[in-house]
């Protein structure tokens, strides 16, 4: 596919993010595309010239579904290059039915979401957003014999960290967990025991691990199997003042239960999605103290975009010289990733 046509496909806001003035000129040397050109509704009359010659679709978030309807609009398209992590909200049987090559940036956007991650299993275990209330509201200059005595075992030496979840995101926090004098135990039943050893990690059975963790970390897939993974009863299994963190999917924890568990002040947790995501205004979540909440930015935001970009474009070259694409999405895959 020697220098296709592509056409954009996403939130127009996020071009300018994903490609930079550089970036832009290297996307035009690789394919045949409009820079002005950034399609929200596949039956605009304004899109329907480019779509009918498009070779490849390059998508990002809110791009439209690709259904049967919007692939009749381009008959000559042959692959999508997704700049974000899921495939799962655009493409439908229809797009692969057609045989479409897949891309995904999946594992270029796993790696923000690692590093949340880790900042958050460290900052857990020093117990730092309820030191950094005590400490503004007390104006208390107290040293440190007083912190380590009154916030309960204090620091991440020798602590239980469990991870659910073996994904891409998931294996990246286990690697990058290695920086810590820590016991990671994962549980994954998709992957084989040797394969979490061969990572320095011990497997685990899920209950075993939510029993035993300091810190329970979720990266599982959200499907049938996996909704309300974490209910009522297993979050009744984490050890008094341990951490749920979840950047996974929301519909893994059951968010009722989830809040009975931190207004008791048994639990803390760490929640960058929800169930429902976003939250309603009046949501109880906003006003607990012992839950960090951030607004679904664990994933690639601000520079990190760029990474993504660079990712598309390297998988435009690869597609336009006859090479393997190193994202490649298989159907079959699907119900095991997020």
């Amino acid at each position: 596919m020697d220098r296709p046509i592509a056409v954009l496909a996403m939130r127009p806001a996020l071009r300018p993010l994903l490609f930079d003035a550089a970036a832009e000129a290297r996307l035009a040397g690789l394919a045949d595309v409009d820079p002005a050109l950034v399609v929200t509704d596949f039956a605009a009359p304004e899109a329907a010239g480019a779509l009918a010659r498009a070779e490849v679709l390059i998508t990002g978030w809110d791009c439209p579904v690709l259904d049967e309807a919007a692939l009749a609009r381009m008959p000559g398209l042959r692959a999508v290059l997704h700049s974000g992590g899921s495939v799962k909200h655009h493409l439908t049987d229809a797009a692969w039915d057609r045989g479409l090559l897949v891309s995904s940036a999946v594992a270029d956007n796993a790696v923000p979401v690692a590093e949340y991650t880790l900042a958050m299993v460290i900052s857990a275990g020093k117990r730092l957003p309820e030191m950094e209330r005590a400490f503004r509201a007390g104006r208390d200059g107290r040293d440190w014999e007083h912190w380590s005595r009154d916030f309960g075992p204090v620091g991440n030496h020798r602590r239980v960290i469990g991870v659910v979840g073996l994904s891409r995101v998931g294996r990246r926090v286990v690697e990058m967990l290695r920086v810590l004098d820590a016991t990671v135990l994962v549980h994954d039943p998709y992957v084989p025991d040797e394969a979490v050893r061969e990572l320095g990690a011990v497997p685990a059975g899920l209950d075993e691990l939510i029993a035993a963790a300091d810190v329970v970390s979720l990266h599982a897939p959200s499907n049938a199997e996996t909704r309300h993974q974490m209910d009522r009863r297993r979050l009744a299994l984490m050890k008094d003042g341990a951490t749920l963190i979840n950047t996974a999917r929301g519909a893994l924890v059951d968010t009722a239960a989830l809040a009975d568990e931190l207004r008791s002040g048994r639990l803390f947790a760490v929640a960058d999605v929800t169930d429902p995501d976003p939250l309603p205004a009046d949501s109880e979540l906003f006003d607990l103290p012992n839950l960090i909440l951030t607004p679904h930015v664990a994933g690639s935001i601000g520079g990190e975009l760029r990474r993504l970009g660079d990712f598309v474009l390297a998988e435009l070259l690869r597609l336009s010289t006859g090479r393997d694409l190193l994202g490649l999405v298989r159907p079959e895959t699907l119900p095991s990733i997020a």
